[in-house]
């Protein structure tokens, strides 16, 4: 049953909403038609009966020339009325319907009284079987061609239709029959598929409403969701629209809070990191040109080594901290042409670097930030493993870059911790790299500001796979 139960809000809204209303009508209707039965029964009982014997004796006082004109009179939508010659050959009837039929009319006193019962099937009016619910298929076919509906017509009462017809014939005082038909308390298949018909109708037109109505109270659940999804990767987006339910504005509300918060805590940080920024490059500046008044030649060389090389992690750990790739704007940027560039650029440095993938593919980023994490990650490639293999691919959610090569891998348990900030690898990687620690931090910061991420895996044969996923639609 799960598979069948649909995923979005708005779908089981509508869903529960649709089976409630049809459980609702179905049940009304059972009630309406068992209610129906029982009306149609007790209009028999209570009017039906009094008018056949009124009939009766009416008839009876009646001239045979008369009777015909009388008849067209008596005649009505609820109760068919015939004289015959001579009384017909019985059909037979259900004990109960002969039996409540008798109990109504005993005012016909010692009047001849044969009830007989017919029931439709299809468009015809066939005879009742035995009380047993057993007859004979040939006697049965034999009767109905020695009646057929000409040779014994039994006209339907159409104002209550029904499946069953109840004929009452009364032996008259004075000589001859009359034959009264009325319907039974059974439903008709007709009036009943033509019910079903309007009910499944009614629950059409339903399920279209309330998935409409479910769809329109549910959407701002879909813009909170993707706004959530938006500050992610970007804390400087525009403040939700207050709308939908009282729950949903309060959520919003707090949500827009939030966000506002969040902006001025990373601006803070952002002026703090600035201030930093300055001190320090004062007091390097400082140290520089004290350097130069050393004396000694090779240890003033060194000084200013020393001072170039905490300019330079000073430079980046400011720029990894500022984060300033999120402040960047977004372009559409052939991400191909992007990666076959920096591959190229391997090779002019004299490292091995190879593409595979599209000529071209449109990707939507901050193009220095995307180009800053991807050349981090070749780099690491070509200089500590050999070879750098990027392959781009894509399909219609994502949009996938992987960067292979032969060197000789990470354990297992530093998978993860090579992303923080001055982890370095030196076991593994070259002892002489100068680096800072930071170049994967960088690129997964930058991917994550993106909606992505990075993996890395074993590659078969020895090496290292990196590989980063970015969603199609990034906010």
């Amino acid at each position: 049953m799960r598979r069948f139960w649909p995923g979005g809000v708005a779908s089981r809204v509508a869903l529960i909403l649709l089976f409630g209303l049809f459980a609702l009508q179905a049940i009304s209707m059972l009630f309406y038609v068992r209610d129906r039965a029982d009306a149609t029964f007790r209009v028999f009982a209570e009017s039906v009966a009094d008018r056949i014997v009124a009939v009766t004796e009416l008839m009876e006082a009646t001239p045979a020339a008369g009777r015909p004109q009388l008849i067209r009179s008596i005649t009505s939508p609820t109760l068919f009325v015939q004289t015959l010659e001579q009384r017909p050959k019985p059909l037979g009837a259900p004990v109960r319907v002969e039996r409540e039929v008798r109990r109504y009319l005993e005012a016909l006193g010692d009047r001849p009284l044969q009830v007989d019962f017919r029931w439709r099937r299809h468009r015809h009016w066939h005879d009742d079987e035995d009380d047993d619910g057993r007859e004979d298929r040939e006697d049965r076919e034999d009767r109905e061609r020695e009646l057929g509906d000409e040779a014994d017509p039994w006209p339907a009462p159409d104002l209550l239709p029904s499946r069953e017809k109840i004929a009452i014939t009364v032996g008259m005082l004075n000589g001859g029959w009359i034959r009264f038909v009325v319907s039974s308390e059974e439903t008709s298949l007709v009036w009943a598929t033509r019910m079903g018909f309007w009910v499944t109708l009614t629950a059409i037109i339903i399920a279209v409403f309330a998935w409409w109505a479910a769809r329109r109270v549910t959407k701002p659940l879909t813009v909170f969701a993707a706004a959530a999804d938006r500050l992610g990767v970007d804390v400087n987006a525009p403040p939700l629209p207050e709308a939908g339910s009282r729950e949903l504005r309060q959520a919003t509300r707090a949500f827009n809070r939030m966000q506002d918060r969040l902006k001025r805590f990373v601006d803070d940080r952002t002026q703090m990191i600035a201030a930093i920024s300055h001190d320090l490059r004062t007091a390097l500046t400082r140290l520089q040109l004290r350097a130069e008044f050393i004396d000694d030649a090779e240890q003033q060389k060194k000084a200013l080594a020393d001072i170039e090389d905490m300019k330079t992690m000073l430079e980046a750990t400011l720029s990894f901290a500022r984060d300033d790739a999120a402040r960047e704007s977004r372009a559409q940027v052939d991400l191909a042409s992007m990666l076959q560039s920096l591959c190229s650029d391997m090779v002019d440095a004299g490292k091995a670097a190879t593409y595979r993938g599209p000529d071209r593919l449109v990707f939507d980023c901050r193009p220095v930030g995307m180009r800053r994490a991807l050349a981090n990650l070749i780099d690491n490639a070509a200089s500590y493993g050999q070879e750098a293999e990027v392959t781009l691919e894509e399909d219609a959610t994502e949009v996938r870059v992987v960067v292979a090569d032969r060197g000789p891998g990470i354990p297992d348990d530093k998978k993860d911790r090579v992303f923080a900030p001055f982890f370095r690898l030196e076991a593994s990687r070259s002892r002489d790299t100068g680096g800072t620690g930071l170049g994967l931090a960088v690129a997964r910061t930058i991917v994550r500001g993106h909606g992505g991420d990075i993996a890395l895996e074993d590659r078969p044969g020895g090496g290292l796979v990196a590989r980063v996923t970015l969603p199609r639609a990034t906010g």
